[in-house]
């Protein structure tokens, strides 16, 4: 049942139709990112590199481009593995449907690691600089580990069962690492890796760390599942690989993955940091240059025939949404478990996942008078807002079911609208500022610094949208090209952003809560209006990877009553790009024009490119 290793389900994935060669010669530097790049955007297969320019090992991408490959990939296990969450959340499941969970003393067996003496993982050493170089996009500050599985143990009590395997990016060369020695660990605010490092700090004791690259995909999934605090990830994927994970115990040392098809082993200095990145980003910005911790590398193994896999990340949609598909799919149903009222959540990819929320509450606790305003759902946003990655999130936007009984929160337009029809902004917007946001994302005040909003909805609506331009609608001067986003949200061009002598709040101070521009609930400032409008991904994109609440929200006819801020008419989000920002990813046009000519020379790649 599943693969035990990543070549295996190469070959499967070949065998079945899913995955393309590519025997021409391929560079790990730009050209296999443009090339994955352009094949996922084709909805296009998996991608064998096998003569990677330089390098003695094939690589390949695009395993998980699609939720119907992700779906093949893991045939043997997947409903397994959720029928198994299902009967975590209802136990009375496997009496009244007994034919259904048979295999559940099954699964709890193979979600415990075993220890093992040897494995494939340990048949060579070699260096650094010998492992695929992969660069994305042009400012990449070096070759990184797109798809790692990072390995650690707590010093406090080492062992599997307090374990944490997470996916944290990976700088193999570039900036001031020592070449073939030193690799730099990217790991951000609330992640598990971070608990390992401050008891590494408490016991006095070297943070080491293994890296594993490749064997069972389950092991990548598991890598990037938000499992509780304290349960090993390899419980996870011995569930979705469909056998337990083999693990080399050592005497001093964190356990090695026995079937990875690399392991890359090291100390952490727990009180030491180098300059990491840029690198090119899921938000479609670089990530800047700042201190990270580094490895010290001790050794490098790999197995026999080894592969290995790599992903692209930038502007979403990209290959790792696929992930976020996935893990919705597994964890959707645990929500209500965890988040008591709260009836589903949508961290919405086409805005980078963290900038923004959407999420569906209930109104519960008082039956006996019909909900006029949001009250309970503002008690479950918090609840939102404090539950591990979601913490990070900039906008949550929060509905009461009753208010939309058919709405379903993927449903990201609708979702708007019936928020939008219902939201009085004199009360339903909640601030918290001077807090923590994604470490990857600029708008903020500062790194890992910036602010939150709640916007909640609650009661029958007090609106109708406006679905096209009034024919009275006159701006002032700085401000044009007026474009429909969505019905009841307005984009507009606004001056290019001025620090310290920005414009904004006097171009709009003449607009009182008469003015014809109050029919859109929600009016939005940026660059490009026509950009912004042309499509529901670029105006997510736009607005919520470009704003920070705190700073960016304005309002006609702001007040503050009682601490609290609202507005009489429209809310006026600032989306314009602003000093402090990332630059956005662009693609290299030589890489371009090279791609381009290697579309004419492979038949089963050419349609994709």
């Amino acid at each position: 049942m599943g693969y035990r290793n990543l070549k295996d389900c190469v070959a499967d994935l070949r065998k079945h139709g899913h995955l393309i060669e590519i025997p021409q010669p391929v560079d790990a530097n730009l050209e296999a990112a443009e090339i994955h790049r352009r094949v996922y955007q084709s909805n296009g297969p998996a991608l064998l590199f096998s003569n990677v320019v330089g390098c003695p090992f094939p690589m390949v991408s695009n395993l998980f481009g699609s939720m119907d490959r992700a779906r093949f990939i893991f045939r043997d296990t997947f409903q397994n593995v959720q029928r198994a969450i299902q009967l975590k959340l209802n136990p009375e499941m496997a009496l009244k449907q007994p034919w259904k969970h048979w295999r559940a003393p099954l699964i709890a067996w193979q979600m415990q690691p075993k220890s093992v003496r040897n494995g494939p993982v340990t048949d060579h050493q070699i260096r650094l600089s010998e492992l695929p170089q992969l660069k994305c996009w042009p400012d990449d500050g070096g070759a990184f580990v797109t798809l790692p599985q990072v390995y650690s143990e707590d010093a406090r009590q080492t062992g599997l069962g307090k374990s944490n395997l997470g996916m944290y990016r990976v700088q193999l060369s570039g900036n001031d690492y020592r070449v073939d020695s030193e690799i730099g660990l990217h790991y951000q605010i609330h992640r598990g890796i971070g608990i390992h490092h401050r008891a590494a700090i408490d016991a006095d004791q070297p943070f080491r760390v293994n890296i594993f690259v490749g064997g069972n995909p389950a092991m990548t999934v598991a890598a990037v599942m938000p499992l509780p605090e304290g349960m090993s990830e390899l419980t996870f994927a011995g569930a979705l690989a469909g056998h337990r994970i083999p693990m080399i115990r050592q005497t001093d040392r964190p356990a090695i993955y026995a079937d990875a098809d690399f392991c890359i082993s090291g100390v952490v200095d727990p009180d030491a940091q180098k300059p990491e990145g840029p690198f090119g980003d899921h938000l479609g910005y670089y990530s800047l240059t700042h201190p990270f911790p580094f490895m010290r590398v001790d050794r490098v193994l790999h197995r026999s025939q080894a592969v290995w896999p790599f992903t692209v990340v930038g502007r979403p949609p990209q290959e790792d949404t696929v992930f976020g598909e996935l893990i919705h799919e597994l964890t959707g149903p645990v929500i209500p478990t965890v988040l008591p009222g709260v009836k589903a959540v949508n961290a919405v990819d086409a805005s980078g996942v963290h900038p923004l929320l959407l999420a569906i509450g209930s109104e519960r606790y008082v039956p006996y008078q019909p909900t006029t305003q949001p009250q309970e759902i503002l008690t479950q946003a918090n609840a939102i807002l404090g539950q591990g990655q979601m913490s990070l999130a900039k906008y949550l936007w929060i509905i009461d079911q009753a208010s939309a009984p058919d709405l379903n929160v993927n449903q990201i337009d609708e979702f708007f609208c019936r928020t939008l029809e219902r939201v009085d902004w004199r009360r339903d917007l909640h601030f918290q500022t001077r807090t923590t946001i994604d470490t990857l994302d600029y708008s903020g005040s500062g790194f890992n610094q910036g602010s939150k909003v709640v916007v909640a909805a609650a009661g029958p609506a007090i609106r109708q949208l406006a679905n096209e331009l009034p024919a009275d609608l006159q701006l002032p001067p700085g401000l044009g090209n007026p474009q429909l986003c969505l019905p009841g949200i307005l984009a507009i061009n606004g001056p290019k952003f001025q620090s310290g002598q920005d414009l904004l709040p006097s171009l709009l101070q003449p607009l009182d809560i008469e003015h014809p521009i109050n029919r859109f609930p929600l009016v939005l400032v940026v660059d490009d209006s026509e950009f912004c409008a042309r499509t529901l991904n670029n105006f997510l994109w736009t607005v919520f990877t470009r704003s920070n609440p705190a700073s960016d929200i304005h309002g006609i006819g702001a007040q503050i009553i009682d601490k609290h801020w609202g507005c009489q008419g429209s809310l006026v989000i600032d989306a314009r790009i602003k000093p402090q920002h990332a630059p956005p990813l662009v693609e290299d046009p030589e890489i371009t024009k090279r791609v381009d000519q290697l579309a004419g020379q492979n038949q089963e790649l050419g349609p994709y490119l």
